[in-house]
């Protein structure tokens, strides 16, 4: 009988970062970036219905589920804390599982660029990490943010969906708040945030106009706030920030971004020469002509700004290609599939 336990267990032993049920199909998960069955035995309605039921853990919770058509939840299994999203699709629940890491990673040991080592040093204002789902952006944000707890004497609260690392106090005292269960929406705990006197506050997402509003004031009154973005470009990320508001504050809102946006982290995983893979990053640090770029609305500008930033550690994410095919990691012909300039990353990546 196919169980949650023996699925993440052999997920977890096989590298694979996502586990998928879905009536009608074998288990399947997402090994270095691509589909594969887990074994030939396919799953009908009552054992996607089981497997629900087990992993929504109590009857209350199966019923929001089947009212509802979604649950999100974490759990540990096999050893492994994971991120479980289940849903009905053609009346059956499916279920989605995000296997996360056990430990909490060196910042050092992820392949981040060396100015990136810096930002959990930061003091206030707003540092973001963006990317497509599975790119590594809670990874990267859980390694700053134990960096933070293992370097200095302050107060972390996260607010996330659900809570996926857990981290152990050190030098910092933490709080991490679930959305649906320690607070009703990003926005209201980010709110009340701000009376729990923290000095970092780590946004799971920055979803709406109510909490990138409120994320800005916090940046403004002195606190560091790390969010996410589901975008593939520094210049991306500043213009979904402002596009979330009505045209009437949009200059205002670039103004007040553009005092308090530190750097946006911008990831891709990038497949590797022999299998695996491996980091690809954009690192725009905001300097003063990323600041006027960002205030008059020409964020066009903004990749040439972080291809001559170099000198401080900016680099754009075909600059990042580019090394990566030069150090042998990568071949030419996956960084072009991943560039935005292909003919840059053509004529560069030789």
């Amino acid at each position: 009988m196919i169980t949650i336990e023996g699925l993440v267990a052999q997920a977890r032993q096989d590298g694979a970062s996502d586990i998928h049920i879905i009536c009608g199909l074998p288990p399947k998960y997402r090994k270095d970036g691509q589909i594969e069955n887990m074994c030939d035995e396919v799953l009908d309605e009552a054992e996607c219905l089981r497997l629900a039921r087990d992993l929504a853990g109590t009857d209350e919770a199966f019923k929001t589920l089947m009212r509802d058509g979604e649950l999100d939840s974490a759990a540990t299994y096999a050893g492994s804390r994971c991120r479980i999203h289940i849903f009905k699709q053609q009346g059956v629940p499916s279920v989605a599982l995000r296997l996360l890491r056990e430990e909490i990673p060196d910042l050092t040991k992820l392949g981040l660029p060396p100015a990136a080592l810096e930002l959990p040093n930061q003091h206030k204002g707003i540092v973001l990490v963006t990317g497509e789902t599975g790119s590594g952006k809670s990874t990267s944000l859980a390694a700053m943010i134990d960096y933070v707890n293992h370097h200095r004497k302050a107060h972390i609260v996260t607010l996330e969906d659900p809570v996926e690392y857990l981290y152990r106090p050190d030098m910092c005292a933490i709080n991490q708040r679930e959305v649906g269960k320690d607070t009703r929406s990003f926005s209201e705990g980010l709110r009340a945030s701000l009376r729990e006197d923290p000095n970092v506050i780590l946004i799971g997402e920055m979803r709406d106009k109510d909490t990138i509003e409120t994320a800005i004031t916090a940046a403004e009154t002195g606190h560091l706030v790390f969010g996410t973005l589901h975008t593939g470009s520094a210049s991306d990320a500043v213009d979904r920030i402002v596009q979330v508001f009505p045209e009437a504050m949009q200059t205002q809102i670039r103004l007040q971004l553009s005092m308090c946006l530190q750097a946006v982290l911008t990831q891709q995983l990038v497949p590797k020469k022999g299998g695996g893979r491996c980091l690809a990053c954009e690192l725009m640090i905001v300097t003063d002509a990323i600041r006027n770029l960002i205030r008059a609305g020409n964020t066009p500008q903004i990749a040439n700004a972080i291809a001559t930033s170099s000198a401080i550690g900016g680099q754009t994410m075909d600059q990042a290609l580019v090394r990566l095919v030069r150090s042998g990691q990568v071949t030419r012909d996956v960084a072009m599939q991943y560039a935005h300039d292909r003919d840059f990353v053509k004529k560069n990546a030789i």
